[in-house]
């Protein structure tokens, strides 16, 4: 569950990093400045649409650090990257070769994908 005073603590960090005004913001990811207010004082909570539309923008930003405040930066987690290279060594190492691949998926943070068929 989002805690409203850590996720308004998280969003006025994201404005301070981006030199943003509530205003900017608000109309960089397209809702209205009462919005900001709203969720800046602790009144409301962000619907998953106003989340959705602040990772849209802004595409450094890493959900689980502006949800759960997970991680230390709005910046996408140094982990990742070694996590990437785990998966690279693995994937190098195949057990099967033989194996013919049917599909590859591939999901983007904003919810969309793309397929790829054999």
């Amino acid at each position: 569950m989002i805690n409203n005073k850590e996720f308004s603590i998280r969003l006025q960090k994201l404005l301070d990093q981006n030199d943003e005004t509530a205003s900017s913001f608000a109309q960089k990811i397209g809702v209205q400045r009462s919005s900001i207010s709203h969720i800046l004082s602790g009144r409301n909570k962000p619907s998953l649409d106003f989340i959705l539309k602040i990772l849209k923008t802004y595409k450094h930003v890493d959900l689980y650090w502006l949800i759960n405040g997970t991680e230390h930066s709005p910046i996408t987690s140094p982990h990742l990257a070694t996590d990437n290279k785990k998966l690279q060594k693995q994937s190098s190492h195949s057990k099967n070769d033989d194996d013919d691949i049917d599909r590859i998926v591939i999901f983007f943070k904003d919810g969309s994908f793309k397929s790829y068929d054999n």
